[in-house]
């Protein structure tokens, strides 16, 4: 892997103290892109950069005057699936720092390759806006080829939305941190195995995923069939928008109205709290047809997403996996 940065451009791990400036040159990215932020915070950033290993995973370039002009990092997910974002300064376009940074993020996720399962399938995945189209050129020639696509769904709540119509005999409560966290967790990995890349995580991982900076257990909604878990809501708020994070019902329960129950319910906390923007992410392909059930919810595409993956070792999929045989790291 070649290091094609323009001369005078280095490549370094950031510091701590480089938060500030990776924050802001996302910022960027995201307005020269989409035309606002996404509403991840420096919060969210620092969080991140705790769980992660920033000696290895995270790389920034800086221009010959010592200023951020690039900024990528990677995470896997049980060594399987290795997902790397990467953010550019618009001002240093055409400088190699996206090839580079691209190359830096493969020669790792390759260290990862002996980590998995023997007989696992081991993917590095690049999640770029769709309509850019030097980007998805950019990761063709090196490898990639595109695998599926995603959308993001927002809805302004102008009025108070209207009151959810729950299915028969199902109540729902917001979480209690101390006893809910078991259910909510099962709850999560149940309904989200039916989704596409998902990878299935312990729960003490899930956690450390989950109840990061913008955790409020006000805003995790868990329906209930008597005592037996029947979906979930789990939302935050972030940058002045509520997200509604995971959307999920258990099987027995589907095809009843419960998601979108679970979703209008959402929209009255977040009215309630004084919020009139909501955003959702969804899968374009989804299988439950949760695009639809959003649409009929007042919903609508604002940015689109693509997912570049690169097969770095051919195999079994993870959830084929899991539903055969335990391995190791369970």
């Amino acid at each position: 892997m070649t290091i094609v940065l323009a001369p005078g451009y280095v490549i370094r791990r950031p510091q701590p103290t480089d938060a500030t400036a990776v924050h802001a040159l996302i910022v960027a990215s995201d307005i020269a892109e989409f035309g606002e932020s996404s509403g991840y915070g420096i919060a969210e950033l620092e969080h991140d950069w705790t769980r992660g290993d920033l000696d290895r995973d995270t790389w920034i370039v800086v221009d010959p005057h010592g200023d951020l002009a690039g900024y990528g990092r990677l995470q896997h997910l049980r060594h399987v699936r290795i997902d790397v974002e990467i953010y550019v300064q618009p001002a240093h376009f055409g400088r190699g720092i996206g090839t580079t940074l691209i190359h830096q993020a493969e020669k790792r996720a390759r260290e990862f390759v002996p980590l998995a399962p023997p007989s696992a399938r081991v993917v590095l995945q690049n999640w770029i806006n769709a309509l850019n189209t030097d980007a998805c050129a950019l990761l063709e020639r090196e490898g990639y080829r595109p695998v599926r696509y995603f959308r993001r769904m927002e809805i302004e709540l102008a009025d108070e939305p209207r009151s959810p119509v729950w299915p028969k005999g199902i109540s729902v409560r917001a979480a209690a941190v101390g006893d809910d966290l078991r259910a909510l967790y099962e709850t999560s990995e149940e309904t989200m195995a039916d989704h596409w890349g998902h990878v299935g995580s312990s729960f003490e991982e899930w956690q450390k995923q989950s109840l990061g900076q913008n955790f409020d257990p006000g805003l995790w909604f868990l329906a209930l069939d008597g005592d037996e878990p029947a979906g979930i809501a789990l939302c935050a708020i972030a940058d002045g928008i509520g997200w509604v994070d995971t959307l999920g019902v258990r099987r027995p329960w589907r095809r009843r109205g419960l998601g979108a129950a679970l979703l209008h319910h959402a929209f009255r906390e977040f009215h309630r709290r004084g919020l009139t923007r909501v955003g959702l992410g969804v899968d374009a392909a989804s299988p439950s047809g949760a695009t639809r059930l959003y649409e009929q919810a007042g919903m609508r595409v604002t940015q689109h997403y693509a997912t570049y993956s690169k097969e770095l070792r051919p195999g079994v999929e993870r959830s084929d996996l899991e539903e055969g045989q335990a391995d190791g790291d369970n």
